[in-house]
């Protein structure tokens, strides 16, 4: 870009980076294009096509010729399918004033920063943390105030460590339930731990990701901290979307409750600049909403079987160790005992990212440094491909670790 047109830019735009997912796709793409052969473990959506009675909901709506503009918070039919999924699914009891839609969880997560962040106020983010995070607190002219969860913790947040993170200017904690990277999952004593501290700082609120809420393996189910901690109801935002469960991360429909000031002053964002989301999302996402949940046990089970078997198979590479996930369809493994080893040319890997270049140029596998995800040593997998993929892609990252000295 030349000076002028960079001068041109707002500050806001110079601060942020982009989405190191989407990099990462846009080189895979790019080496496949040149003939590459590359098993891609970074993608961060499911494998699997949107059920067929979703995609006839939407097919139906395009052809009933139904599809004008919504009201900013979400046509009626589908905040009633909303709402009742938050009664059925995690006890939690919302008006429909209560509720809105946006175009993916992350449009919402951006709209609450938006509506309520000002300059120099401060957003706690536990570490590992989805990348967006940072950058969204930033482009709002918040501080992202990373608190890093070690291995050793879960990878989660404990009561001391937000305590000691919270200060006057603190604004939201923003908490990622399972979480992207890790799986770790909050169980609902660990919930009402952080809500009794949040309880003593009232002037901070609670926002919860909640999208891979149905991904979840083991035998405690998915607790949603409002209903973990209900005396914060009046303070938290709880978000989630069809995404990841229903495999519908391009219909690009989220939703979320809570106050109904937070949510109105949502809304008035989203009019003045999405107006409101695509009618044929909104009528495929009510039928997901309101069907049989089938296919989202069978989704669940599949990628439960998928997670078993990489998570085994990596602990089979000498220098990787990889924990075992709670929830969602990513592993967080350590290469740790890879780091100060030489490659076949010589190099010497330093870091997490040196791994990434390693494992893309040597073996031909695609993932995600650790770095980019708030901790390192760590690379993050994701299993959202198929069992053939993951073997084939483990059998590389094997082969390729043996060529290290």
């Amino acid at each position: 870009m030349s000076g002028a047109a960079s001068d041109f830019l707002a500050e806001r735009a110079r601060v942020i980076k982009p989405s190191p997912s989407m990099m990462a796709k846009s080189r895979v793409d790019q080496l496949r294009a040149q003939g590459r052969d590359i098993i891609d473990f970074t993608v961060g959506e499911p494998d699997l096509p949107t059920p067929a009675h979703i995609v006839q909901a939407g097919i139906d709506t395009l052809n009933s010729g139904d599809i004008r503009y919504t009201a900013s918070t979400g046509s009626k039919p589908l905040l009633e399918a909303v709402r009742a999924k938050f009664q059925r699914e995690n006890g939690l009891d919302y008006g429909l004033d209560e509720l809105i839609v946006g175009v993916g969880a992350k449009q919402l997560i951006f709209t609450a920063l938006a509506a309520t962040v000002q300059a120099g106020d401060e957003v706690i983010i536990p570490a590992p943390y989805w990348v967006s995070y940072p950058d969204m607190v930033l482009v709002n002219d918040g501080v992202p105030v990373v608190v890093v969860c070690p291995e050793s913790d879960g990878f989660k947040l404990t009561p001391q460590a937000l305590e000691r993170a919270i200060t006057p200017r603190t604004k939201w904690v923003l908490l990622n339930t399972p979480s992207n990277p890790t799986g770790a999952m909050y169980d609902a004593a660990e919930l009402r731990a952080l809500g009794e501290v949040l309880a003593r700082h009232p002037h901070v609120w609670l926002m919860t990701d909640e999208i891979y809420e149905h991904l979840a393996y083991g035998d405690a189910p998915h607790v949603s901290p409002a209903a973990a901690a209900p005396a914060l109801a009046a303070r938290t935002l709880t978000i989630n979307g069809v995404s990841k469960a229903y495999a519908m991360t391009g219909w690009r429909l989220g939703y979320a409750g809570g106050p109904k000031a937070l949510i109105k002053a949502m809304a008035t964002l989203i009019s003045q600049s999405t107006s409101c989301v695509s009618a044929i999302s909104q009528s495929a996402s009510r039928t997901a909403l309101t069907a049989d949940q089938q296919c989202v046990r069978d989704a669940a089970a599949l990628f439960h079987t998928r997670r078993d078997r990489i998570v085994a198979l990596l602990n089979e590479v000498p220098g990787i160790r990889c924990p075992r996930p709670q929830g969602a369809f990513y592993v967080y493994p350590s290469v740790e005992g890879l780091l100060g080893k030489r490659t076949p040319a010589g190099r010497r890997l330093e870091s997490d990212l040196d791994v990434v270049m390693f494992l893309l140029d040597e073996a031909g596998v695609a993932g995600l440094d650790g770095a980019a995800y708030g901790l390192s040593p760590y690379l993050r997998l994701s299993f959202a491909t198929s069992i053939d993929n993951i073997e084939e892609g483990c059998r590389r990252i094997r082969e390729a670790c043996a060529s290290l000295v």
